[in-house]
């Protein structure tokens, strides 16, 4: 549907089952794409605990759905906040295929939550790290790359509805959000004349693992049970349903394709109307 046959693709925050990133990478094999899956890989640290994060054997699980597709499947682990990590990444990834043409920057903190004037330092950073600096430091080798190669390329940002409204408890999330849909649009106009072209999408909320956790955390903080709490952000959506990842998966094949060839600088919401602007 998208010509995307035989373009190689990264995706950082993919190595989770039932994750967005998941669902990304098997949307663009599915579209003919050669995939690198990239995730943190093992635990570090308190704030990157094993059940928040990507590691080794998930990816490989998730490359072997993807090699089913009949693409080509590298897993590179990358700890976005290191940028000798994101180099290599990029690296990896042109040393496999020869070339690079999508890099989709998904990884992201959205398990730290904190009362405003509760807010440690050290969470305010791994959010920070990981969800701004992190896309900061994979686009900028990707777009080096890009470059190199004189045929362009398409960045796109997994950014949230938190892009555009402020929630409570989540002032690093909601901050690292606005800033992702900031580097989006400064380097849709600096890298235009490269033919790349960058964009964000911003899903609203989706019941993924994180997900499930937010449900949790945030139906306690409204003395709400699970059940109610999901029905009330339901209730309030326009088209009368949660997200879904295949949502945020065809979002990104779109912007990832030749079908959005004048579209850059963009923050796509993708909420069932919920977020409109």
């Amino acid at each position: 549907m998208y010509n995307l046959k035989n373009k190689v693709a990264i995706v950082t925050g993919s190595g989770r089952h039932k994750g967005i990133g998941e669902a990304i990478v098997i949307k663009l094999a599915s579209e003919g794409c050669n995939i690198v899956i990239s995730d943190i890989g093992k635990p570090k640290g308190t704030e990157f605990a094993a059940e928040h994060i990507g590691a080794t054997d998930e990816m490989n699980e998730i490359a072997e759905s993807c090699r089913a597709l009949g693409v080509k499947v590298i897993t590179v682990a990358c700890d976005v906040r290191v940028e000798v990590d994101c180099e290599n990444l990029i690296t990896q990834a042109v040393k496999t295929f020869g070339r690079l043409d999508i890099l989709v920057n998904n990884a992201g903190v959205g398990y730290i939550m904190e009362p405003f004037t509760q807010f440690k330092e050290s969470s305010w950073d791994a959010v920070l790290d990981v969800n701004l600096k992190g896309a900061f430091l994979c686009s900028k080798h990707a777009a080096i790359q890009m470059q190199k190669q004189e045929t362009g390329g398409s960045i796109v940002n997994i950014a949230s509805q938190a892009a555009k409204s402020g929630f409570p408890f989540a002032a690093a999330y909601t901050a690292s959000k606005h800033g992702l849909v900031g580097l989006t649009r400064s380097n849709a106009v600096e890298l235009g004349k490269y033919k790349i072209r960058v964009n964000a999408v911003c899903p609203n909320h989706i019941t993924t693992g994180l997900g499930h956790w937010q449900n949790k955390f945030f139906s306690d903080k409204l003395g709400l049970d699970y059940d109610s709490y999901l029905q009330a952000i339901v209730d309030k959506n326009p088209l009368g349903r949660t997200g879904q990842t295949e949502d945020i998966a065809k979002a990104v094949a779109f912007l990832c394709s030749d079908e959005s060839a004048y579209i850059t600088g963009e923050a796509m919401n993708v909420s069932g109307g919920e977020e409109y602007h």
